[in-house]
Parts: structure tokens; sequence; C-alpha cells
């Protein structure tokens, strides 16, 4: 089992995995800090984020959270792409601010050989006001 202070990657080497692991999100987004179980990343926010009203759209801010307990799940155990989420569930609390990024600040809560347990709150850039709270479930494919 993994302990908080095993870190396997930094956010550097988290934002090369994805560029060469899934190139087509890897442009979307951004992993920008990594600490013991936690992990920041950022969604680039565009027009193909937008719902009518100008406002960021729920698929856009539950792929901001998945993506940020993928982030913090790797920078854990190191770079397993067959890591998949098994659970999640997500609560919307505000309207994000039109033409700002969101930040998803992932937390480990559990993290054993077979499933990690953690959570995810967003927020917009330069703000503390929790937009989404997501609770998330990941499997932890067994090591060959």
């Amino acid at each position: 089992m993994q302990t908080q202070t095993d870190a396997q990657m930094d956010a550097t080497s988290l934002n090369a995995f994805m560029q060469r692991e899934f190139p087509q999100v890897a442009s979307q987004f951004r992993i920008e800090r990594v600490a013991p179980m936690q992990a920041d990343v950022r969604l680039l926010v565009g027009e193909q984020h937008l719902r009518p009203g100008g406002t960021v759209s729920g698929p856009s801010m539950f792929a901001l959270a998945d993506l940020a307990m993928y982030a913090v799940l790797l920078a854990m155990i190191g770079p397993v792409a067959l890591a998949v989420t098994t659970n999640a569930s997500i609560d919307f609390m505000r309207k994000p601010e039109a033409g700002r990024d969101l930040i998803g600040r992932a937390r480990l809560h559990k993290l054993g050989r077979t499933l990690a347990v953690g959570d995810v709150l967003i927020v917009n850039e330069g703000s503390e006001a929790v937009l989404a709270r997501s609770g998330m479930t990941y499997a932890i494919p067994p090591r060959r």
C-alpha cells in the first residue's frame, strides 16, 4: 500500500503522460500541482465547454473531476493507464463564472491495492467558492 510520502509522478510527468496517452483531452486540461494524496487540475475553459447562457456545462465539470481524481491517483501509484472510475457522484452547487478557468482540487482519502476513494472540489480560478463537489472511487488494476 502507498503511503502519503510515496508520490510517484509530479505535475510535469503527469502532463507528459496525459499528452502521450490521452492527447484528445490533454489540450483541454493541465495538471498544476501535486502533493501527497492531492492534485490540482485546471480546465482550460473554451467555447466547447459552454452551454446556453454562457456557463460551463455539467459534463465539462464532471470531466474535470474525473481527470483530477485520475491525476492524484497516478501521482501516488505511477503511470497506470488502465486505472478506471468505478463510482462517481457530483453535486452542482453554484454557477461557474463565464470566461474563467475551473480548478479541480482532488484529494485521496483511501489508497488501497485495488481501490482508491477520494473527492474533488471544483472552483473558479481565483475563487474559493465551491461550484461542485464530486465523490469518486477508482479501481486499480493488479500489477503483473
